[in-house]
């Protein structure tokens, strides 16, 4: 903005003839040179959705199917570079190739994608285990050249910094971009349907459950209530720190033992003993045996159980918590990478409280 010298403390001397001078200019990004406007960040930590027992009624809500994957950003710089970054700040274009192509479709346009990375199955139903298979499970190095990106907000657009704007703007503009691609990016639909019956079709499918968004809010990081998530069954990521060797199978498992984060310390939640085949049983144990513990984080009741360092981590779904504080009906998902620690569930006051 143009402005006048300062007027000095002697208002004789000032001669209204000078010319009008500009402000000092910052100095742009030098990989942005030709942005008119505000600078991409390196990263924007995301929004997250806050568990609810049922969706919220009313026309400031917008509707989703909730997807079962990893939560990527993908930023689309101007010196044409495709950066595709985890929930956790780690960068992994090199793990998502299929989507890196396609977000290069969109050079030379500029922008941040917020979405989810996953992998569907016959019936169109995101897959969790399918996504973790086709990485190379925990720790693998493979690229999941079949998972796809479906996309449900745009964080940054030509030079547009869009967090300020309030999502029903964020949206239309992303409809506009995405509305019907069928590649490796796609665009997360919405649902102009009542809440409850969404929910309804959704488990009645198989599906995750789904998600609600406030349409008036900025995008805000952390879990604020703008979004909020309602599942048909619950699925969290818990610490592993032991297992419960099989008497029915050689060299496997029978149980995983089960954390959650309460502050910074470990809290134990009870155990899982099915969704795992008799190789993934020896598998798992193979990677505990070396991670046994002299100090484990937790204490659990028990005889001949074997604990660990809160190393691995594990996709658990469950239906619901019991009074004491541990999982009911519990059933084991796949492994999460290292790189992925932040899912880690949080508790505060007790057990099944989402604070993560």
């Amino acid at each position: 903005m143009t402005k006048r010298p300062r007027k000095p403390s002697a208002p004789l001397l000032v001669d209204e003839n000078l010319p009008i001078k500009g402000g000092r200019v910052k100095r742009r990004d030098p990989h942005q040179p030709d942005l008119p406007f505000d600078p991409m960040p390196e990263r924007i930590e995301p929004c997250l959705a806050k568990l609810a027992s049922k969706p919220p009624q009313g026309d400031e809500w917008s509707y989703e199917i909730k997807w079962d994957g990893y939560r990527l950003a993908v930023h689309i710089e101007a010196s044409g570079k495709v950066r595709i970054i985890t929930r956790g700040g780690h960068d992994w274009t090199h793990r998502f190739p299929g989507i890196a192509v396609a977000a290069r479709e969109f050079i030379p346009s500029t922008m941040i994608l917020d979405g989810e990375a996953v992998v569907l199955d016959e019936q169109g139903r995101s897959d969790f285990g399918r996504l973790q298979n086709s990485l190379g499970g925990r720790g693998g190095k493979l690229p999941a050249g079949n998972a796809i990106l479906y996309a449900f907000d745009l964080l940054y657009l030509d030079g547009h910094d869009l967090t300020k704007m309030e999502y029903a703007g964020r949206r239309n503009i992303l409809d506009g971009l995405l509305g019907g691609l069928e590649g490796a990016i796609r665009l997360s639909d919405e649902f102009d349907a009542d809440p409850d019956e969404l929910l309804r079709h959704a488990c009645s499918h198989d599906l995750e459950g789904i998600i609600a968004k406030h349409r008036d809010r900025p995008y805000r990081s952390g879990r604020t209530g703008d979004w909020l998530k309602i599942k048909c069954v619950q699925s969290e990521t818990f610490a592993i720190v032991g297992y419960e060797p099989s008497t029915a199978v050689s060299g496997a498992i029978a149980s995983l033992l089960l954390a959650a984060l309460k502050g910074p310390d470990f809290v134990y939640v009870g155990s899982v003993g099915t969704g795992f085949k008799h190789d993934e049983a020896r598998a798992l144990k193979k990677q505990l045996d070396k991670l046994k513990s002299s100090n484990p984080p937790v204490r659990v009741p028990g005889k001949k159980l074997v604990l660990t360092a809160p190393t691995l981590a594990a996709e658990i779904e469950f239906r619901a918590w019991t009074h004491t504080g541990t999982l009911r009906h519990a059933s084991f998902k796949g492994l999460r990478d290292a790189a992925d620690w932040a899912e880690i569930y949080r508790i505060s006051d007790g057990h099944g409280n989402d604070t993560q």
